[in-house]
C-alpha cells in the first residue's frame, strides 16, 4: 500500500523550482499529445512559446492577455495567503465590466479624457461590490465562500446576457447582442501607436510594487499573512479574522473589477457576450504557479498568456481545436500540485500486515446433573 509521509525539512531550493519543473513535465506532455493528434511537436511547441514573444506587435498582443490575469492574480494572492479563497473572481471581472461600461456609455462626443479615470474606478467598485456580498454571507451566515463566490460567476454571466440583449442592446447593431461602441474619449489610451498595448501594462506593473509594499512591508499586510498561516495564533494575538475576510475579499474584487475596467474600455471597447474569458480562473493557476507573490505573478502571468495566444494560432495553423489552451493550462496546475506534494511528502511503500490466524475455541461442554 502506497503511503505519503512528511519529509523533515523539505527542500527550498526544489520549492523554488517547482514551477519550472511543472513547466518542463508539462512540455513534455505537450509534445506526446502533438504526436498523439499526428501533428509535428515542434512545430506545436513553436506556435505556443516563440511565436507570441518573436516581435514586438506580438509582445503588444501578450501584453493585452497578461494584464488581467496580473491584476486578478494579485488580489487572489491576498485572498489565498489569508486563507479566504474566493474562486469567482470571474464573476467579479464580469461586473466590473459592466460598471465601466456603463460609465463609458454616459460619455458624449466632446467628453474630456479624464473619463477614463471614472471609467475605472467605476469597475473597481463593482469588483468590490460583487466580492462584498460573498464576504457579508461568510459574515453573517458562515457560508461558504467558495461555493457562493463561483455560483455568483454564473449569475454575473447572466446580468451580462440580460443586458446586451436587452435594455444595453445597440439599436444600430443589426440585432448583434452587444452594446453601442464607447466613445473615443474613454478608450484606454494606447502606449504606441499600431499596436493594442495600453496604459494597463502600466497599471499592472504599479500594482505589483504596491502588492509586495502592502504584503511584506507593512502591518496590515503581516496581520493578513499570519491568519492563513496560523489561525489560532493570529487570534492570540487579537488579529482580527472578520477584517481580514474583508480586506481580502474587496481587494480581489477590487482588482478582479479594475481588470474588467481595462478590458471593456480597451481591446472590446463595447460589451458583448464574450465579454468572460476565462481570466478569473486562469488567474487562479497564474496565482499558484507564481508562488503568491506578486513579482512571481508577472512571470507566470505571462506563460499562461502565451498559452492563451498559442492555443488561437495552433487552431488557425495547426488545425488543432483551442480547447488545448485548457489542456495545457490544467497540466500546468496538475503537475504544479503533484511537484509540491513530492517535494513535501516521500511515498513510501508499506505492506499491509497479515491479519492474525484465529484458533477455534470449543465451546464449553455443561455438566448435565442427574436429578
Amino acid at each position: 500500500m502506497l503511503k505519503l509521509e512528511a519529509r523533515p525539512q523539505p527542500s527550498k531550493a526544489m520549492s523554488f523550482a517547482s514551477p519550472l519543473l511543472a513547466l518542463a513535465i508539462t512540455v513534455v506532455i505537450g509534445v506526446v499529445l502533438f504526436m498523439l493528434l499526428g501533428k509535428d511537436p515542434l512545430k506545436g511547441l513553436y506556435v505556443f512559446f516563440i511565436e507570441p514573444i518573436k516581435s514586438g506587435y506580438a509582445l503588444s498582443e501578450l501584453s493585452i492577455k497578461a494584464t488581467p490575469l496580473v491584476l486578478i492574480a494579485l488580489g487572489l494572492a491576498v485572498c489565498f495567503r489569508s486563507n479566504i479563497w474566493n474562486i469567482g473572481a470571474e464573476g467579479q471581472f464580469i461586473v466590473g465590466a459592466l460598471c465601466a461600461g456603463w460609465m463609458a456609455m454616459q460619455a458624449g462626443p466632446d467628453t474630456s479624457r479624464l473619463i477614463v479615470v471614472p471609467v475605472l474606478l467605476a469597475g473597481v467598485l463593482g469588483g468590490m461590490l460583487w466580492a462584498g456580498i460573498v464576504a457579508l454571507l461568510r459574515d453573517r451566515f458562515n457560508a461558504n465562500e467558495i461555493l457562493v463566490s463561483l455560483m455568483l460567476v454564473y449569475v454575473a454571466d447572466m446580468v451580462l446576457s440580460y443586458l446586451v440583449y436587452g435594455p444595453w442592446k445597440d439599436p444600430n447593431g443589426y440585432n448583434f447582442p452587444q452594446t453601442i461602441t464607447f466613445a473615443a474619449a474613454t478608450k484606454i489610451p494606447r502606449l504606441i501607436d499600431g499596436w493594442r498595448m495600453n496604459i494597463g501594462v502600466l497599471i499592472a506593473l504599479a500594482a505589483v510594487g504596491g502588492f509586495w509594499v502592502f504584503l511584506f512591508r507593512t502591518y496590515r499586510g503581516y496581520q493578513l499573512q499570519v491568519g492563513g498561516l496560523a489561525p489560532l495564533a493570529s487570534r492570540y494575538a487579537g488579529f482580527s479574522s472578520r477584517s481580514a475576510l474583508w480586506t481580502g475579499l474587496l481587494l480581489s474584487g477590487g482588482m478582479a473589477g479594475l481588470a474588467g475596467g481595462l478590458e471593456a474600455a480597451g481591446p472590446l471597447g463595447q460589451l458583448t457576450p464574450h465579454v468572460p474569458a476565462g481570466y478569473g480562473f486562469a488567474a487562479i493557476i497564474v496565482a499558484f504557479v507564481g508562488r503568491l507573490h506578486p513579482v512571481g505573478s508577472i512571470f507566470s502571468a505571462v506563460l499562461m498568456s502565451m498559452f492563451y495566444i498559442g492555443g488561437e494560432l495552433a487552431q488557425s495553423r495547426l488545425g488543432l481545436p483551442k480547447s488545448l489552451t485548457g489542456v495545457f493550462q490544467g497540466l500546468l496546475l496538475f503537475t504544479l500540485l503533484a511537484c509540491d506534494t513530492l517535494i513535501h511528502y516521500r511515498v513510501r511503500w508499506q505492506s499491509v500486515p497479515a491479519a492474525p490466524s484465529v484458533k477455534p475455541v470449543a465451546a464449553p461442554t455443561q455438566k448435565i446433573r442427574e436429578a
